[in-house]
């Protein structure tokens, strides 16, 4: 590395990460500008900036790319936590629940949109790890790096600071000397805001106070003596290094530099970054504006032509063979049923000004369109249009599901992305915190709150019998049945929201997983419904059917087929039970109560 300092090398980089790549012969790659156009066409901006009103822009990328939000994107619901040991795997609910809260007041549902838009906008994202846990997603437009790879070399981000909220990161070092710095935040702030600019037109200078200071955030491995004042005997070594710097100028317009904080730093595992149809030899993938450059170029240029036919067909334009007409009548102040005169023997027409060529524009802007649709994966089913009279069902449903399969793919990406960010960042955060004492309010769907009030009724069942047998009493099954039956009524009563308390040694030496479970996201409400409702048809039918292995087993194969599990329909549960005379009750021996297995059981508030 040549450069004398990290200000030098900032500055080369700045100057280095305009100019263009060659990915391959023939295809340069300018990063810059690939976010730039990006940006601008996304929200209805030509390259060179253009205007709202001097020429139409028809956005036919922005509900491709809104399409590829919903398509693409995943819920934190999706994302389930679970302890990954045979013995403790029963604490998996817990750390479910605490996965739920933990997730809400981190606005994890946040990170997740914004991840998803980077990736589908720009053909990646770029993911930085945080110290509160919840990472956060680098805005493309503010970094500078690496244009073939951004993770094999340094990466800048560049930021614009208010005065607030630069004081704010003082609670992170900034600003103090024994973190290397050579100016307070206060100092940096001053020297902002007293800049004195050229006016270019007068030639005067004027004081103008700066909104927001130039901070820019260096990641990556440089020498050592940069870290030191008198490291020059370590120049040849190289370590990782954090360099928080901020850049303003003097009144004579030069450039000043300043550290606000420098320290060591294990570069390898503060970026993670995901890529949209990689390709080989530059940094980002195929984004999903990029791709459909072309059709929004030339669909702007057919709109301009029409625009331009529209604005000449509009002007009512006179012929005549009588010289003098003009002159003799002003024609753009008359009034209605006022009389023109014409010389004897001439006439006067209307020029016909009909665009012939409209149609023709028109039929492009479509064909434009439809690229730009099948291109992004974006079908008439999967844009919500009615499909055309008399389309069958079954071939609308079949459409939906084959128009969701680059999507799934590229969304399979993104799950198996975000896996790899919870095993290294977030899981190890979430395992220290809750190994602590937590009570929380928590809401359960049907199926948690079924099995929690199971649990319920064999603690407070296996509590009544012990209690009856120490003393001495006799106790019968519907005894213990209708004790069971208080309970869960009395569980039941109070809703589907619940107190847990977690205590500190709960999960003690427990090892944590993830799965991003996708697969729930991509079934179609509707259509599951559909396939549900011709399920208990059946069963509502011909319930005696599961009776036979040969119609049960056929029946569990549909079910697979559907996307469903055979053991939430298992033909067991439908078999009738053959009516018999139920013998006179009697009191269960104390013994036979006391040789039951005790159950784990669940701390619930």
């Amino acid at each position: 590395m040549n450069h004398q300092n990290i200000y030098d090398f900032i500055q080369a980089e700045e100057i280095s990460y305009m100019t263009p790549i060659n990915v391959i012969d023939g295809f340069s790659f300018s990063m810059k500008e690939h976010i730039r156009l990006s940006v601008l066409y996304k929200n209805s901006h030509y390259k060179d900036g253009g205007n709202f009103g001097d020429k139409p822009f028809k956005n036919i990328i922005r509900p491709v790319l809104n399409i590829q939000y919903r398509t693409e994107g995943f819920d934190v619901k999706d994302i389930e936590l679970f302890v990954n040991d045979e013995k403790n795997y029963h604490k998996s609910f817990l750390a479910k629940k605490y996965h739920d809260r933990w997730a809400r007041e981190n606005k994890l549902d946040t990170f997740i949109d914004e991840m998803v838009e980077s990736y589908v906008d720009f053909g990646g994202a770029l993911i930085k790890k945080m110290d509160d846990a919840r990472p956060e997603v680098v805005k493309l437009q503010s970094i500078i790096c690496d244009q073939t790879d951004i993770l094999s070399g340094p990466i800048i981000i560049k930021h614009f600071f208010s005065p607030d909220e630069l004081r704010k990161m003082g609670s992170n070092g900034w600003g103090n000397k024994k973190n290397g710095a050579t100016v307070s935040i206060e100092e940096l702030i001053q020297f902002a805001e007293n800049v004195k600019d050229f006016d270019r037109t007068e030639g005067q200078k004027v004081i103008t106070p700066g909104k927001y200071i130039e901070v820019y955030e260096v990641h990556g491995t440089f020498p050592a003596n940069w870290l030191q004042d008198d490291g020059d005997n370590e120049e040849k070594k190289y370590i990782g290094q954090l360099h928080i710097v901020s850049c303003y100028r003097n009144d004579k317009d030069e450039k000043q530099w300043q550290t606000i904080f420098k320290g060591k730093e294990k570069t390898e595992d503060v970026f993670k970054l995901v890529l949209r149809d990689e390709i080989y030899g530059r940094a980002l993938g195929l984004g999903g504006a990029e791709e459909l450059f072309e059709p929004q170029l030339w669909t702007n240029y057919s709109e301009i032509r029409l625009h331009e036919m529209l604005h000449a067909a509009s002007k009512v334009l006179y012929k005549t063979d009588d010289a003098a007409f003009a002159a003799r009548n002003k024609i753009k102040d008359l009034d209605n049923e006022e009389i023109m005169v014409l010389a004897e023997g001439k006439d006067i027409n209307q020029i016909d000004s009909i665009p012939r060529s409209f149609a023709l524009f028109e039929r492009k802007i479509n064909e434009w369109e439809q690229m730009a649709l099948q291109m992004g994966g974006a079908n008439e089913a999967l844009q919500g249009i009615q499909p055309p009279s008399g389309t069958p069902f079954k071939l609308q449903e079949l459409l939906t599901i084959e128009g969701r399969g680059l999507h799934e793919y590229r969304r399979g990406k993104l799950a198996v992305f975000l896996d790899g960010i919870y095993q290294d960042w977030i899981i190890p955060h979430i395992a220290r915190e809750i190994s602590k004492d937590h009570i929380f309010l928590a809401e359960l769907d049907w199926e948690e709150l079924q099995m929690v009030s199971e649990k319920v009724m064999d603690n407070i069942a296996r509590t009544f019998i012990v209690e009856r047998i120490l003393n001495g009493e006799m106790i019968s099954e519907d005894e213990v049945a209708l004790e069971k039956e208080n309970a869960r009524m009395q569980f039941l009563r109070g809703g589907r929201r619940k107190f847990i308390q977690i205590f500190a040694d709960d999960f003690k030496d427990v090892s944590f997983s993830v799965r991003v479970n996708i697969v729930g996201k991509q079934k179609d409400l509707a259509l599951k419904t559909d396939k549900l409702v011709n399920i208990f048809r059946q069963i509502v039918a011909a319930p005696q059917m599961l009776d036979d292995p040969r119609i049960a087993d056929l029946f569990n194969q549909i079910l697979e087929s559907s996307g469903f599990s055979p053991l939430e329909f298992g033909a067991e549960r439908y078999r009738q039970a053959q009516p018999t005379q139920n013998p006179p009750q009697t009191l269960a021996p104390i013994e036979a109560f006391a040789e039951q297995p005790a159950r784990a059981g669940m701390t619930v508030a």
